[in-house]
């Protein structure tokens, strides 16, 4: 559903990959988040070509921008229970701040983030409209990034943008300590009035080549566990905390081998499509959290 993929040419939209995915949902009785309306990356060419060549005047851009949000929302409108309307637009930097050198900051300014939330919601009233970002639960260890994202919602909130919700992205690396501030980080989102989500998680670690995607550490697939665990019940101590979206099925097509060199290993199934303890550890920590903790049966004592 990103802009390169439904408007590969100019004026000309496929919609066919995002309505495959809407009819198998409907067919297993499944809900569906739209990803993403208005991020700096996989833009098509066309666009960023016409930007950097003028041929796109700034005004130009907005009203794509406008009618971009305003028909993808629309061709799905009542099949997209929560979309991500805006992603990754905070720096990793302490402070964290609104990037001013993203493509859209850079081009239309930092209010166009607002403006899009606004679209979306006048295209389809009824689906829930989220903010996500990675590092936003702690997971950069100074809370840095979760401090901005907060205050800056807040101050959506206060202005009457219509936002949802907040969506961290959960990827986290076994290198790094598990991010104990996830649960408050969450809470006080929910605490806004805001639906939150961990929307993209997965666990990467080191491994051997990026083909096995075998750990080099012995002990990672027990502690890979852990902080699959330790996300999902961060999500579920939290009320308004509302899905729990892995990034990926299997390791054969991960994302994180061709991004971080030398890791991998970061799905629930490994590249042979066997589930690991990770995908045993959810179902579990699922399957309490539906129905509490088994009964034992007493000896009458």
């Amino acid at each position: 559903m990103k802009w390169q993929v439904v408007e590969p040419t100019r004026g000309t939209y496929d919609w066919s990959g995002g309505d495959r995915l809407v009819q198998f949902a409907r067919q297993h009785h499944q809900l569906v988040r739209g990803h993403t309306l208005l991020w700096h990356n996989q833009l098509p060419t066309w666009l960023t070509a016409g930007v950097a060549d003028g041929s796109i005047s700034n005004d130009q851009l907005r009203a794509l921008l406008r009618k971009h949000v305003t028909d993808e929302v629309t061709h799905f409108r009542g099949q997209i229970w929560q979309w991500d309307v805006a992603n990754e637009f905070f720096t990793d930097s302490d402070p964290s701040v609104i990037n001013p050198n993203d493509f859209w900051v850079a081009h239309l300014g930092a209010g166009v983030v607002a403006d899009a939330f606004r679209w979306a919601h006048a295209a389809d009233p009824h689906a829930l409209l989220f903010y996500n970002d990675y590092n936003i639960a702690g997971e950069d260890g100074s809370n840095a990034k979760s401090d901005a994202v907060f205050t800056w919602v807040k101050q959506l909130r206060g202005d009457g943008v219509p936002i949802d919700g907040v969506g961290d992205q959960g990827h986290l690396d076994l290198q790094y300590g598990f991010p104990t501030r996830m649960r408050q980080d969450l809470q006080r989102l929910a605490d806004l009035r805001l639906k939150v989500a961990i929307t993209e998680a997965d666990v990467r670690t080191f491994v051997d080549n990026a083909t096995s995607q075998q750990p080099t550490n012995p002990l990672a697939p027990s502690a890979h566990a852990y902080y699959y665990d330790q996300m999902l019940k961060a999500c579920l101590a939290v009320r308004d905390c509302i899905s729990f979206t892995v990034w990926g099925f299997g390791d054969a097509d991960s994302w994180v081998p061709g991004f971080f060199t030398g890791e991998g290993y970061a799905a629930l199934y490994d590249v042979n499509l066997t589930p690991k303890p990770s995908y045993l550890a959810l179902r579990q920590d699922l399957m309490l959290a539906a129905r509490g903790a088994p009964h034992r049966l007493g000896d009458g004592g």
